[in-house]
Parts: C-alpha cells; sequence; structure tokens
C-alpha cells in the first residue's frame, strides 16, 4: 500500500483512538499493523497534528458563519425601504438554518442546537413581519401567526425530542392565549 494511504489511514485510527470509537488496544494493534512495528509514537504524533489540523480548520470555517450572518441580518434590519428584500433574506437565512442544523446535528451537537434556535428565531422574525406588513393593525391575525409558531416548536419539540421546543411551544401557548383572552 502506498505511503500516502496508509498515513490516512492511521490519521483516521488515531482519531478514533482520540474518540473512543474503538477500544484503544484495537486501535493500538491496528496503527501496529498499518506502520509496520516502525516507531509508534513518532508515527501517532504525526497523526495527532494531522488530525488536530482539520479539526482547526472545520472549526475556523464554523466560527465565521455566525459574525458574518449576524452582520448580514442587523444591515438588513437597517435598510427598511425594500421590505420584501428583508422578507426574501430572512427566508432564505432559515431556510439555511433549518439545512445547516440537520447537517451538523449528526456532528457536533452545540452547533446544532444554536442552528436550531437561530431557525426558530428567524422563522418566528419572519412571519411577524409578514403580519406587520400586510396586517397592520389586525390584533387577531397577529396572534394567530404567534399561535401557529408556538404550534410548530410544539410539534416540533414533541417530534424531535427536544425539550426546549416544547416547553417554549407551550410556555409560549399559554403566554399569548392568556394575552389574547386578556385584552379581549
Amino acid at each position: 500500500m502506498s505511503n500516502p494511504k496508509k498515513q490516512i489511514i492511521m490519521n483516521e485510527i488515531t482519531f478514533w483512538k482520540q474518540n473512543k470509537m474503538l477500544p484503544e488496544h484495537y486501535c493500538d494493534f491496528l496503527m501496529s499493523l498499518y506502520s509496520e512495528g516502525n516507531n509508534q509514537e513518532e508515527i501517532e504524533g504525526k497523526s495527532k497534528n494531522a488530525v488536530i489540523n482539520v479539526e482547526k480548520r472545520k472549526n475556523r470555517n464554523l466560527s465565521m458563519f455566525f459574525p458574518i450572518s449576524a452582520f448580514v441580518m442587523l444591515l438588513l434590519l437597517f435598510t427598511m425601504q425594500f421590505e420584501w428584500v428583508v422578507i426574501a433574506v430572512a427566508a432564505v437565512f432559515a431556510t439555511g438554518c433549518l439545512i445547516g442544523a440537520i447537517y451538523f446535528a449528526k456532528r457536533n451537537h452545540l452547533m446544532a442546537v444554536m442552528l436550531q434556535l437561530a431557525t426558530a428565531l428567524a422563522i418566528l422574525g419572519v412571519t411577524l413581519k409578514v403580519s406587520t406588513t400586510y396586517f397592520a393593525g389586525n390584533n387577531e391575525m397577529l396572534y394567530i401567526i404567534l399561535i401557529v409558531n408556538c404550534l410548530f416548536w410544539l410539534l416540533s419539540g414533541v417530534m424531535l425530542k427536544i425539550i426546549y421546543f416544547t416547553i417554549s411551544g407551550v410556555l409560549g401557548l399559554i403566554a399569548i392565549i392568556s394575552a389574547w383572552i386578556y385584552f379581549l
């Protein structure tokens, strides 16, 4: 087997060992098998550096997502001349966050949670903007849109077993229905 292929396999074995995907003695056996009994500590050091460099690169790319998206959203909020542009960009952002949450949920739990929350808040913002733009002064429509958002959170929380969406949906429904009844 060629040397680059061996190095890739040894990098993977080191990654498995670091993340406890295989028992340590299995990883040691595989590492000695692929290194053909050569200096295992030196090879593991190179593999660890390769794994760390890949993880740093991924984290750097993900850390740039939030400042850029926050800047774009703030820029859009202050340019209210074309409201349909704001609504369209926010809808695309919400869709992108939802797709990103599905993709990152398998790899990074914290990133998935942040994207799920960003998606929920972006959808809430888009629906509120649509409500205030097209149904200005119609409080019943505002309450209905808020109730639909809370039902969406509640259903998402129950179906995906996400406790913070379930709690947010229930508390939001209670607060909105109570306010609607109180102000009638």
